[in-house]
């Protein structure tokens, strides 16, 4: 089966690749590039959930070049907290705006 769905040759394809290597333990790759386990996501998860602790841990690891991986996923996680901010904002002003304008017509009463 060397060919891919368009009924093209497919060159890349590499016999001898292992998918059940484990590039974690690799010691060629270098210590900044060390991939993070799924137990590691989820730690982070849990350590960026604690209110004041997890923000602060949050913004020091989104600027740390220790590990890029871990750079990587506290930026993500960082943009994606800022735009439920900014989510949440928004609906709130529309939901104030709505509210103001269907009461305004009661004060009169």
């Amino acid at each position: 089966m060397n060919q891919n769905y368009n009924n093209v040759p497919n060159n890349n394809y590499n016999p001898n690749y292992n998918q059940n290597y484990n590039y974690k333990n690799n010691p060629n790759i270098p210590s900044d590039y060390r991939p993070l386990s799924p137990w590691a996501y989820f730690g982070y998860n849990l350590l960026f959930a604690i209110p004041l602790v997890g923000l602060i841990c949050l913004i020091v690891f989104a600027f740390d070049s220790s590990n890029i991986n871990r750079r990587n996923y506290a930026r993500s996680f960082f943009i994606s907290l800022l735009i439920i901010i900014i989510l949440i904002i928004v609906i709130s002003i529309i939901i104030a705006a709505i509210a103001g304008s269907t009461t305004r017509g009661l004060l009169y009463y």
